[in-house]
């Protein structure tokens, strides 16, 4: 239960649930995380079962500790992913994650075995878990992604998607990508779109004093704060930030661009900021637990990715009554209430600059 997106939108699932008509187990990998404490207290969470522990950690560590068949099971899917690779030649390396999960599944234990459920729900992809391991009587899972912006091995991932009864999708656009690549499944389509977890949000929001907030991001006379929060991974197109900025700036626009988050890119964005000369003016503000004082005092939040699902974040910031901009990515269309702007790092900087000077 690390900070994103899917997290938040499992919380504000969970949140919105009956608990007296309904009785919920919840199946975390792994019990880390700054939103494990937020888990409603009516949620039943299950134990941690050893063997899942393993998916994510270092092989090396895997098999440090003894787990040998899955450390096995992890490197002959990278052995398969890469004949994939020779064969397809994909754009990135999303697939390798429907290897490795194939793979693992064949050997991993079964979820509360001694138990049937109603309904068994695959929040986060990879949904072979909850097909082989959990007994139920109608299985869901949930698509958080925008399909066009990702590689897919259908023949791998069809049968997976297949097994279940119903498949959630947060949004119409993600459906429709998501129909390009699985067309056959229509039918099994069911939209629903995120739940913000809105008493969370703006409980926190409060939690930190405006002077405390103000340190890292200072507000002054014409100066325009811009935000952006999420992982620092090539979906998200932080990597641009610093020409953009520079662009809004050159266009007389006293603008100050914080991102707070983490993740491999962290390197490269501030490769960027130096190369744009924007070391002053766009800031990493790093992994916060609690990002919701920032949304709540910029002046804009931006959305400035390459592709997206339907974006929790955008959805927070709109619950703190902020103004959200977004770059045109093939699932923008669908959300609502945002202003949408080029996805060209020229056009986003004009169509910043001009909704800027609107306000």
């Amino acid at each position: 239960m690390e900070l994103g997106g899917a997290e938040m939108s499992l919380l504000g699932l969970l949140e919105s649930i009956d608990y007296s008509q309904n009785s919920v187990d919840l199946f975390v990998y792994s019990h880390r995380g700054e939103l494990m404490k937020w888990i409603p207290k009516q949620v039943d969470l299950l134990p941690e079962m050893s063997e899942y522990k393993q998916i994510e950690r270092p092989i090396k560590d895997v098999l440090k500790d003894g787990f040998i068949r899955i450390a096995f099971a992890r490197l002959f899917a990278k052995a398969q992913f890469r004949k994939y690779v020779r064969h397809k030649h994909p754009a990135d390396g999303s697939a390798i994650f429907s290897y490795v999960s194939k793979s693992l599944s064949k050997i991993l234990p079964d979820i509360n075995p001694e138990k049937e459920y109603d309904l068994a729900v695959s929040y986060l992809a990879p949904h072979d878990y909850v097909l082989d391991h959990v007994r139920a009587k109608e299985k869901v899972a949930w698509i958080h992604t925008d399909y066009s912006g990702i590689d897919v091995d259908v023949d791998l991932e069809l049968p997976i998607w297949s097994g279940y009864d119903k498949i959630v999708s947060i949004s119409p656009d993600v459906t429709r990508s998501f129909l390009k690549v699985f067309p056959t499944l229509a039918g099994k389509i069911v939209e629903r779109p995120n739940v913000v977890p809105s008493d969370y949000v703006s409980r926190r929001s409060e939690e930190m004093s405006p002077e405390d907030v103000e340190k890292d991001m200072p507000k002054a006379s014409g100066r325009v704060n811009l935000l952006s929060v999420g992982r620092f991974c090539h979906a998200k197109n932080y990597d641009n930030v610093p020409d953009i900025c520079r662009r809004v700036r050159q266009k007389g626009v006293e603008a100050y661009w914080y991102l707070i988050g983490f993740g491999g890119d962290e390197g490269l964005i501030r490769q960027r900021i130096a190369e744009a000369g924007m070391d002053e003016y766009v800031r990493i503000l790093g992994k916060k637990e609690n990002p919701y004082p920032y949304m709540k005092a910029c002046d804009f939040y931006v959305q400035p990715s390459r592709y997206e699902g339907s974006p929790m974040t955008i959805l927070e910031a709109q619950a703190l009554g902020r103004v959200v901009i977004v770059t045109d990515f093939p699932t923008a269309g669908s959300i609502s209430g945002v202003d949408i702007v080029p996805s060209d790092n020229e056009g986003c900087a004009a169509g910043i600059a001009q909704l800027i000077g609107k306000m």
